[in-house]
């Protein structure tokens, strides 16, 4: 604050109420005023206190979006007045600036809190529940908060609600569960295995042997006494395959190598029993004998032969390694299929319940759509999941006939046309022959374009899908080279060698099985063909291609004046 004082002026203001002074009315106006002194403070200036309020609002403003937590604000009346980062990334807002849906819906009406919430009297209110709106697709778990703001007089302010997405730390709680339980499967087929070695054990066949450093010899026993094979201390190296180890190495001072307890396991030629005639894998233990005197004299131990235990080691390793990588696919199988199946199921039951209650034929329509189009994307999970099925048991069956694809693709291309309902993206086809006989398996050939194109559909949003066909040689091999091209998202660089993986997604947030492309691969390669995608990378577009080796019957190219590219209108 800048504060001054203000020097009060007796004689002008004697002046100003009596009229021109005197000497002596000049001396009584400045005798009556030695005590008029005026101080006045100046506040601060407007624009600085609004800046203070400025920068104060935009510090609680960074503090509300950078919060770990999903926050949002709304009026008495349930209408939406803020949210923050977090909140909006959960509820799949349009945009940072706001959201079409819950700037219209009131939170009154919105599940849980249209059974919970009293409009005239809100109260707090926590709950960790399953969040369902198909508008949003939002179909996930949250902890939610709902806190009344008050004034000092107890009156309505806003209602704050604060969420969690805790989906992820469900799915991990169920996923360790199942883990556990796998776990326990794994250790008791381990158990067995170890019971099985145990037993190998105690009936293999072992073979004593003696080295004596007085003699010079390694006698190898049948029993305990009689000798079956012996060999000079300096032919004893060369009994082991590896001249490199520490405990062969060690050997050519053998006084030295026998005087404490010794362990090895590694492979011996086969000059000990004349029964094997490959390298053998053994175990060998020993320990040092001494004479009455303490001098070392020696060694005594045993060798097995543990050719299957080593066997059994290396098939344990690969069970172990096989049911870890089956547990993890069955894991992200069993959550995709959880979230995929849910989804239009839930779309399905909910709108089968509105439609009774609407009351104009066109709503009718409309609901009718939405649940037709649900039903469609859930048989198509339901084929994918039996396809997986199927090349789980016994690989893709392909059942060649002979079949005019150029008749097939065009009727397929109206077909597919029905999935294309972007406004901004036209789908076009291109289909350069009026007959195209091949001896081919044609439903193999159309569910690859239909998972191209179902796959196209979840990334382009604006411009165009395209798909054509045509005939090409690989290794002097005549083909039928199908393909699809969108300008959709694009694949970067480094997950396009992923992209046909079973499971594998681009973008998590996208509703599909990660199954279309992978069935895809597996039919092409029962084919013995090849498959591919190009993409310049993210935002750029993808073209997914493949090419099918078969025998052209007869072929019929269109004219230069019918030849044209088919459009979505």
């Amino acid at each position: 604050m800048n504060w001054f004082t203000k020097i009060y002026n007796p004689v002008r203001k004697y002046q100003q109420d009596n009229g021109p002074l005197g000497d002596i009315d000049q001396q009584r106006a400045i005798r009556q005023a030695l005590d008029i002194i005026d101080t006045m403070r100046a506040e601060t200036p407007v624009e600085q206190e609004q800046g203070d309020a400025q920068r104060l609002m935009e510090r609680y403003r960074t503090i509300f979006e950078n919060s770990i937590i999903g926050l949002s604000f709304y009026s008495p009346e349930g209408k939406l007045l803020t949210a923050n980062k977090v909140m909006r990334e959960i509820c799949h807002f349009d945009s940072d600036e706001g959201d079409a849906f819950f700037s219209e819906i009131n939170l009154f009406d919105i599940q849980p809190f249209n059974e919970i919430l009293d409009r005239h009297q809100v109260e707090e209110y926590w709950a960790c529940s399953l969040s369902i709106i198909p508008e949003r697709n939002m179909h996930v778990y949250l902890d939610i908060r709902v806190h009344p703001v008050l004034d000092s007089e107890g009156r309505l302010i806003c209602i704050s609600v604060a969420a969690n997405d805790v989906t992820a730390e469900r799915d991990m709680y169920f996923r360790v569960k199942e883990n556990d339980r796998q776990l326990q499967k794994m250790n008791k087929a381990i158990q067995n295995y170890e019971h099985e070695l145990c037993y190998m054990m105690e009936n293999c066949q072992m073979q004593a042997w003696r080295i004596s450093l007085d003699r010079q010899v390694l006698e190898f026993y049948h029993g305990l006494s009689t000798v079956v094979r012996s060999f000079t201390l300096d032919q004893l190296r060369g009994i082991f395959v590896n001249q490199e180890d520490d405990f062969v190495r060690a050997l050519e001072h053998p006084e030295q190598a026998i005087n404490k307890p010794l362990y090895y396991i590694g492979q011996m030629y086969p000059v000990v029993s004349l029964a094997h005639q490959t390298n053998q894998w053994v175990q060998i233990n020993s320990i040092p004998e001494y004479d009455d005197t303490g001098r070392l004299i020696g060694a005594f131990g045993v060798w097995r032969n543990i050719n299957s235990l080593m066997q059994k080691q290396e098939e344990l390793k690969r069970e172990t390694q096989r049911a870890r990588e089956s547990d993890q696919m069955k894991s992200v199988f069993l959550a995709n299929m959880t979230h995929e199946i849910r989804t239009p199921l839930n779309a399905i039951v909910g709108f089968s319940d509105a439609l009774p209650l609407l009351s104009t034929k066109e709503e009718k329509q409309e609901i009718v759509r939405v649940i037709m189009n649900n039903c469609d994307m859930l048989l198509r999970l339901i084929n994918d999941i039996l396809t997986a099925s199927t090349l789980e048991s016994g690989g893709v069956q392909i059942e060649k006939t002979d079949v005019d694809f150029a008749k097939t693709f065009e009727m397929e291309c109206e077909s597919l046309r029905q999935r294309v309902q972007e406004p901004g993206v036209e789908f076009l086809y291109e289909s350069p022959y009026e007959h195209l006989v091949i001896h081919a398996d044609d439903g193999r050939i159309r569910q690859i374009l239909t998972n191209f194109v179902t796959n196209a559909v979840k990334y382009t949003h604006q411009g165009y899908i395209k798909v054509g066909y045509g005939l090409k040689k690989r290794d002097n091999e005549e083909g039928l080279y199908v393909y699809c091209e969108d300008t959709g998202e694009g694949i970067a660089k480094e997950k396009q060698s992923h992209i046909f993986d079973r499971f594998f997604k681009v973008n998590d947030y996208v509703q599909g099985t990660g199954l279309g492309l992978s069935i895809s691969k597996a039919i092409a390669d029962a084919c013995h063909g090849s498959i591919g995608v190009e993409s310049e990378g993210e935002g750029h577009g993808s073209t997914f291609w493949v090419w099918l080796p078969c025998e052209v019957k007869q072929q019929e190219k269109k004219s230069e004046s019918s030849m044209k590219t088919q459009e979505n209108t």
